[in-house]
């Protein structure tokens, strides 16, 4: 009896601690799991935002690198006090010589960093959190642009043409890109001049992949709220880049429109608007004259 009983006893504490064990096992994993979904919950979906709307047309996290290097484990390349300060002021950081700013200076050939609106050290540390925590996924979602590697055609070329000049209409409802910019070749006074002139723009963010990641999410406090809910996308952006291409190959014209030709045609339209005014006048003024010199000669 005494036998059995022990028997009985020793199987309950093995119930016991089997059970006990695998409570144990959901404990430790509950705490994991917890801490990676609150790490993704801290990521707000602001600073997401903020990233996607400032920092992806120069930069990917895992996909390569653009105008700037790729973001992928940047904290393991340089420490964060110096990658807040950098990111809040880059020009300062640059102009003060720092030796590693002006290596990023000259691999993006001359191009300075724009300070990016509303930044904060507090911005830049959950900008970085965003950057650190992305760099642990296989794939990003800031891996950037995938666009076709494929021949660029003159049926690209030409739809570009059309897109940048307004005479296609871009599918999200944007507005063209004459209408603030102008490129060398344009017709009539030559584009808007409230942006850059675009016509090595292929050249100066050194290819394809860089401009169409520009193309996709335009940075600035212009163009960022228009292009905010009407990016342009997909075959667009090839077609834009074909266009911005063919022009940087081109060279610049033999001729080339400018203030100047806007001067005269504005001269000539003053003149013409005179000339009318003079006649309608005189017509007016022979209309009020006739009768009275009629009626005192009567």
């Amino acid at each position: 009896m005494n036998t059995q009983a022990s028997m009985h006893t020793q199987q309950a504490a093995h119930r016991v601690l089997v059970i006990a064990l695998v409570a144990t096992g959901f404990a430790c994993a509950a705490p994991l799991t917890r801490t990676a979904a609150a790490q993704d919950a801290d990521i707000s979906e602001e600073t997401v935002e903020y990233f996607r709307l400032n920092c992806t047309s120069c930069h990917t996290i895992g996909g390569g690198r653009l105008t700037g290097p790729d973001l992928k484990d940047v904290a393991e390349r340089q420490s964060i006090e110096w990658l807040t300060t950098f990111i809040v002021d880059p020009k300062r950081v640059i102009d003060s010589g720092d030796a590693d700013a002006q290596a990023l200076f000259k691999e993006a050939n001359g191009l300075y960093m724009p300070t990016l609106p509303g930044m904060t050290r507090q911005r830049a540390a959950a900008l970085l959190e965003l950057i650190a925590y992305e760099s642990t996924k296989e794939e990003s979602r800031f891996k950037g642009l995938q666009i076709s590697d494929r021949p660029l055609t003159q049926h690209d070329i030409d739809r570009g043409q059309r897109l940048f000049e307004g005479t296609e209409a871009i599918a999200s409802g944007a507005p063209s890109c004459l209408g603030c910019h102008t490129i060398d070749g344009t017709g009539g006074f030559g584009g808007g001049r409230l942006g850059p002139d675009l016509t090595d723009a292929f050249s100066r963010l050194e290819g394809r992949k860089a401009l169409a990641s520009w193309l996709a999410a335009p940075p600035g406090l212009t163009m960022q709220p228009v292009f905010k809910d009407r990016p342009i996308e997909g075959e667009e952006v090839l077609a834009l880049v074909a266009y911005l291409k063919s022009r940087a190959e081109a060279g610049p014209p033999a001729t080339k429109q400018g203030p100047l030709e806007f001067l005269i045609a504005g001269i000539a339209g003053v003149m013409g608007a005179l000339v009318l005014f003079d006649l309608i006048w005189r017509r007016r003024f022979r209309a009020v004259r006739r009768p009275l010199v009629k009626g005192t000669t009567r």
